[in-house]
């Protein structure tokens, strides 16, 4: 069993940070041990009757297993008693009158909480594990928790992704730390002293210098780590493998991207606004197109799925592939009898870190946390790309992290002349704004 010796010393000036700092930030990236850092900080507060009862809001698979079995594996945290706080209303409610040190919910039961004690809100410490999941001051969870704000003495917020769609994302997370008393009083203010607008009041952009302004506002309560400082991370290869639509599938694919609309065959797919046919494109791009609200689906061409049955053929390694609708899982399995899903069974995780599964297909949105898999391959296929920086860089750490051994192959299927190039091209933009934020407020 590892013990308090083992920590590293970056993790120690960590919690140290957290002891100094009441409301803080960890923007660490992913395999700097987050966890064990925070729950020795707690540990420390609970021993020294700094806080009494502690909340961990974290997603539904964390809360679930993450916190508890981490500190299993630790001398100095074993004796913490974890309640985890999932279910139905009924198992929560018991859960929550359950003995413990450390109460764990999953984020999408934060308004149910607030609104059980309401002012009678008894955590004085609360733990956000991934806090960009707060980053919109307009979501339930945010207003819920700022409602009760003022009543936690201790905040610890825990991310690798504060700004994965750019400054914007910033404020909320911050104005839980000290009521907007930084950036502003709410996202309007925040906004009209940051950032210019269009003409449409839409698109927002940082004002010259503001970047600047806002980490040097920051600083005193964010620390950020990058993991190639501090550990010895497996190389990283990208590689991009473009598939050729057909003349027909690219005729077609122009004249949805026109027309907002595509007869084929007895059915009309029609994309009414800008956002839906954007995913209309991206679905195209992977293959098929939904022909109604109940996602039946139409197959347009199979080129990705060919160019992943070439990468089979020339590849005896277990590969990881991301798709990113249903209708690609579908295809997938038909393709790949082999196949194995990622479902919430842990023997299936079992079976891929054994080297057992030739392929495991997830979403990323249900693998891009608390996950390591990174003893069962080396080699991730991205089959369909979505928009989101924060669940692409989480779902690539899976493999590329402590622990691995094999230089990690990140490879993209991009169909030429389609969005997918678009999508790319966003993810790269948006993780060079977010660099540059984590690099100033780097220790």
């Amino acid at each position: 069993m590892l013990s308090r010796d083992n920590l590293h010393e970056y993790q120690e000036r960590s919690i140290k940070f957290i002891h100094d700092t009441p409301k803080c930030a960890l923007w660490l990236s992913m395999g700097l041990g987050k966890t064990t850092t925070t729950l020795t900080a707690v540990c420390d507060l609970l021993d020294g009757l700094a806080v009494d009862r502690v909340l961990v809001v974290a997603p539904l698979r964390v809360a679930k297993s993450v916190w508890a079995q981490e500190a299993s594996k630790w001398e100095h945290l074993k004796h913490l008693r974890f309640s985890v706080v999932v279910g139905n209303e009924r198992q929560r409610i018991a859960a929550l009158h359950s003995t413990a040190d450390v109460y764990v919910i999953n984020r999408e039961n934060v308004s149910w909480l607030v609104e059980i004690y309401k002012r009678k809100w008894p955590f004085d410490c609360v733990v956000l594990d991934e806090s960009s999941s707060f980053k919109s001051a307009s979501s339930q969870r945010f207003k819920a928790l700022k409602k009760v704000s003022d009543l936690i003495e201790r905040m610890i917020q825990l991310t690798g992704t504060p700004s994965s769609n750019g400054l914007l994302d910033v404020w909320a997370q911050i104005a839980l730390l000290d009521n907007g008393q930084r950036l502003g009083k709410n996202m309007t203010a925040y906004k009209r002293r940051f950032f210019e607008s269009d003409y449409m009041g839409y698109k927002f952009t940082p004002i010259k210098g503001a970047q600047q302004l806002i980490e040097g506002l920051i600083s005193d309560l964010v620390v950020s780590m990058r993991a190639e400082d501090y550990l010895t991370l497996p190389e990283r290869i990208d590689l991009q493998i473009e598939v050729e639509l057909s003349k027909s599938a690219a005729e077609q694919y122009r004249e949805l991207e026109n027309e907002f609309l595509l007869q084929i065959d007895d059915e009309q797919v029609t994309a009414l606004t800008a956002a839906t046919l954007a995913g209309k494109l991206l679905q195209f791009s992977n293959g098929t197109l939904y022909t109604n609200e109940h996602r039946n689906f139409v197959e347009i061409h199979s080129e990705k799925l060919d160019a992943l049955e070439e990468l089979v053929d020339v590849n005896d390694e277990p590969i990881l592939v991301a798709y990113n609708f249903k209708s690609d899982l579908v295809r997938l399995k038909e393709r790949f009898p082999f196949a194995v899903a990622l479902d919430k069974d842990e023997k299936t995780i079992e079976r891929w870190n054994n080297g057992e599964i030739r392929m495991l297909l997830a979403h990323p949105a249900s693998a891009s946390m608390g996950l390591n898999l990174q003893r069962g391959g080396s080699v991730i296929v991205w089959f369909g790309l979505n928009w989101s920086l924060e669940l692409y860089q989480q779902f690539n750490a899976r493999l590329h992290r402590q622990g691995q051994e094999k230089p990690v192959r990140i490879i993209h299927l991009v169909a030429k002349g389609c969005i997918d190039e678009k999508v790319l091209q966003a993810i790269h933009n948006k993780a060079k704004t977010q660099d540059d934020l984590l690099n100033a407020l780097r220790t």
